[in-house]
């Protein structure tokens, strides 16, 4: 077979996609085998590919190509959340485009729209994922909304208001007065802008020059307060107590009240309580029983409530009341602050606290053996620094509202008839049975108009992509579930995460996976998140067709170890193409060579045990990484493998020789050997480089049908030979260090450097011929008992070796001691200040520590050896 001279990734990915596609390798049911079952976070139907998703996706793959490697029957199953705000919002603006009103058209039409939106545009992020590689089973894709899974949706809102735990109030939500909808708290946004902070001073009922001062960034709520609250133990308040303020400009009466949440020091000590418009006004209010003024119209605009500037929009009338609070002398002072303020994810309107009629779930009791998995093991969160987060929201969970103002989604199941009493069902017929048992009337029945959160949908995920609410015995739900890991960001940690281990625990009484891998966020240089706002963001197809598939995968997972940020840059990705190219250099280079039956000589047999065991121990050491999920090690200690040990080293070392400029053949026992590892160091990158190992897999030997890499058996690992490799090694650091020598002194190559321990070297006859081909050096000399003149020192690890010089300059030889002198000691001395301080010597690993030592005791005997050598040139 011809090997092409550069690997092509955009053939190549292509070809191996399809092929692995036609081979139904992706493809799984439930048989004999251990399960491995990953889903997807499902990206929201409206979505394209972002650096977050190849991130996740990368990692999600990484695991399952090696779970089928390892004889596992890998399912990940893919799909995509119907993002109720998100992709109605898109729908709205379509039809504006053409001149139709959503309102005008009623809810069955626009759905109608909203379908065939779905059907044309939706999943382009799922035909985006292949391009990377993404092994998923597209067999069993799902959709949030499809019709098994709306059912699964309203099947557990009807159970859960059965069981009491879904129920229907006025509580305080996040309101976007663009979408017109309540929101959650992950699609609020804080953003960090320059405000003003207002100090406005009420007047004192009764009194005739007396007044509190508040401040307030929204001075628009002013005309909706109804108290204002200090703190019991603030003096400056004592004798207000038991007396009212006036609200400015509209002269309302209000009490003073004394609250311990009140902070003394914050501010003037006086806090203006608002409660239909502030979440912590709101529990002050419940608390004091105090009225809840809602001065603000869904749509931003003030209510009649407000009195003043009834109709006007919220920004418009906070300039206005500025001014008039100014004229009539309650503004005190007005500072320049910056803070942080809520914004729609989807509209980017500014989020107002509202008080609203919604549904909810009560959380606390589903929250508990949610807590409880995770504390003892049963879902283990990686990093584990997530497990305090996790804890503590959990301990101090709110009730969730699940309704949202839109049409787009699973309609709430909730029925009312003319009087406003409520039936829980799926039907009308359902809610008219309800409500003549309960002797209610029958007239004017009508479904709510409201939607479900799109979270409702998606915390039953993990079950019902095995349908395991519409038959909760079938085949897959009891193979498949639990599934293994999970990927994720930890932003979503909560409100994704916590909600499927509490609806795993309630109607599977089982977690849901058993470990959580959450990532970090991809950053740019200047440690900014990547969004399409800030235009920091590549387009990662893009990136994909610049340095193919697998170097973009190599290049996000470098610098990504579990929960800490990605500092991304595009060097990344180049040095991921690099490496594509140094491994398709180094496979041409040994399909190059000629092969002989011949002799295998004693340095090829010494360079195959160590790489030998180099792979074995390497494999033992990443199958102990990836159970840590420590992933980016991973990809580093098989980079180092390949690049390092691999290329820089066993194949220089087995390299044949040119003679009169032609290549000698190298002995079949070495390239039959060198081939095989090449298959075990192909299969350990597979994870992380699925094409190109593919397409090197096919090169390295013929293959019958279905021998393909994708389905390979993951190497052994193994203890390997110590021994053996530490001599190897210290081959390999002579050669470096004789190396530096020519490279210092300008001595080319071919030019042959006697050298000679001055002590017992542990090289044998095998691997000092790996130090004579390398280095050029021939048989060692020696041993000397010290640096003989005309020779200079150099070392390999604490052993001391002489390099005889053509010609010495003896002054120059003791100037470049004295400066390796110099900076020995100092690496000394930083050495012993570290293992003299005892947190350090009681925090550190007993690994860390015995490197630091082997450190301490090896810069000493260099020390030693430098120190003597001065003497003899001096």
């Amino acid at each position: 077979m011809e090997i092409p001279k550069h690997f092509d990734p955009r053939q190549a990915e292509g070809k191996w996609y399809r092929h692995w596609m036609d081979k139904g390798y992706f493809r799984s049911v439930p048989d004999g085998r251990e399960p491995y079952t990953v889903v997807i976070p499902p990206p929201n139907v409206t979505g394209v590919l972002h650096m977050g998703h190849m991130l996740n996706n990368t990692i999600q793959d990484v695991l399952v190509r090696r779970a089928r490697m390892q004889g596992k029957n890998a399912c990940w199953v893919p799909g995509t959340d119907h993002a109720s705000i998100a992709t109605e919002a898109k729908v709205v603006r379509l039809l504006g485009e053409q001149g139709i009103k959503k309102s005008a058209i009623g809810r069955e039409e626009f759905l109608k729209h909203a379908f065939a939106w779905k059907e044309k545009y939706g999943g382009v992020i799922l035909e985006q994922l292949k391009k990377l590689g993404a092994s998923c089973d597209w067999d069993r894709t799902r959709f949030t909304m499809e019709p098994d899974l709306s059912d699964a949706v309203i099947d557990v809102f009807i159970d859960l208001h059965r069981k009491g735990l879904v129920y229907r109030g006025f509580r305080m939500v996040n309101w976007d007065p663009v979408a017109l909808t309540a929101v959650s708290d992950e699609e609020v946004i804080m953003k960090e802008q320059n405000s003003r902070l207002f100090h406005v001073r009420y007047a004192i009922e009764g009194a005739a020059d007396e007044w509190v001062t508040i401040a307030t960034t929204r001075p628009e709520t002013i005309l909706g307060d109804t108290a204002i609250a200090v703190h019991p133990e603030d003096e400056r308040y004592a004798h207000l107590k038991g007396r009212r303020a006036l609200v400015p400009l509209i002269g309302r009466s209000i009490p003073i009240i004394f609250d311990e949440y009140v902070e003394r020091e914050f501010g003037t000590g006086a806090l203006k309580v608002t409660p239909a418009h502030d979440a912590n006004d709101h529990e002050l209010g419940k608390k004091h029983q105090l009225e809840a003024i809602d001065i603000l119209e869904p749509n931003g605009a003030l209510s009649p409530a407000a009195q003043l500037y009834i109709g006007e929009d919220r920004f418009v009338v906070r300039k206005k009341i500025v001014k008039e609070l100014e004229e009539k002398g309650h503004i005190v002072k007005i500072e320049e602050i910056k803070n942080k303020v809520g914004y729609s994810e989807r509209t980017d309107a500014v989020i107002e606290p509202r008080l609203s009629l919604q549904w909810f779930v009560k959380m606390s009791e589903l929250a508990k053996p949610a807590l409880e998995v995770v504390k003892d093991g049963r879902v283990k969160l990686h990093p584990q620094k997530f497990a305090n987060t996790y804890t503590y929201w959990m301990e101090n969970v709110r009730d969730w509202c699940i309704s949202r103002q839109l049409w787009w989604g699973q309609r709430v199941p909730a029925w009312y008839n003319a009087n406003g009493d409520v039936a829980v069902c799926r039907t009308e017929a359902e809610a008219t049975a309800q409500f003549k048992a309960a002797g209610q009337s029958t007239a004017g029945i009508k479904q709510d108009e409201d939607v479900v959160d799109t979270w409702f949908s998606s915390w039953l995920w993990p079950i019902s992509v095995f349908d395991g609410f519409k038959d909760p015995d079938n085949a897959d739900i009891r193979y498949y579930y639990p599934t293994n890991d999970l990927v994720t960001a930890p932003e979503i940690l909560f409100f994704w995460v916590a909600r499927m281990i509490m609806a795993g625990m309630e109607y599977r009484k089982e977690v849901p996976f058993k470990n959580v891998y959450l990532t970090g966020i991809v950053r740019d240089k200047q440690g900014r998140k990547m969004s399409k706002s800030l235009g920091n963001s590549p387009d990662p197809l893009e990136l994909i067709e610049k340095f193919g598939a697998d170097g973009v995968r190599v290049g996000m997972l470098l610098t990504s170890p579990a929960g800490n940020d990605l500092p991304y840059d595009d060097s990344l990705c180049e040095q991921g193409r690099n490496f594509s190219n140094k491994i398709w250099n180094a496979f041409r280079l040994v399909k190059g060579w000629s092969v002989t039956q011949q002799e295998q000589p004693a340095g090829n047999a010494s360079a195959l045990a160590w790489m030998r065991s180099r792979v074995a121990r390497a494999t033992t050491e990443l199958d102990g990484l990836y159970d840590q999920f420590r992933i980016s090690e991973a990809l580093m200690t098989t980079y180092k493998l390949i690049w390092d040990d691999l290329c820089s080293w066993y194949l220089e070392s087995i390299k044949p020789a040119f003679v009169d400029g032609a290549a000698q053949p190298i002995d079949a026992a070495t390239y039959e050997a060198t081939i095989a590892i090449f298959e075990d160091v192909l299969k350990l990158l597979h994870p992380y480089m699925p094409f190109l190992t593919e397409e090197l897999w096919h090169h390295l030997r013929e293959r019958k049908g279905g021998e393909d890499i994708i389905i390979a058996s993951w190497p052994k690992g193994g203890e390997g030979d110590v021994k053996l490799e530490a001599e190897v090694q210290h081959a390999f650091y002579l050669v470096s260090a004789v190396r530096g020598v020519r490279n210092e002194r300008g001595l080319s190559p071919k030019e042959r450097l006697q050298v000679g321990p001055t002590g017992k070297s542990p090289l044998t006859a095998a691997s000092a011929s790996l130090v004579d081909k390398l280095a050029n050096t021939g048989a060692l000399a020696g041993p000397y008992t010290s640096i003989p003149s005309g020779a200079t020192a150099v070392f390999a690890g604490a052993a001391e070796y002489a390099v005889l010089l053509p010609e010495m300059d003896s002054a120059a030889e003791a100037k470049k001691a004295e400066e390796e002198l110099t900076y020995l000691r100092g690496f000394l001395a930083s050495v012993e200040k570290k293992l003299s301080n005892e947190r350090f010597v009681s925090g550190a690993p007993p690994q860390v520590l015995e490197n630091e030592r082997r450190k301490k005791t090896d810069a000493e005997a260099k020390i030693k050896a430098l120190e003597e050598r001065l003497a003899v040139l001096k």
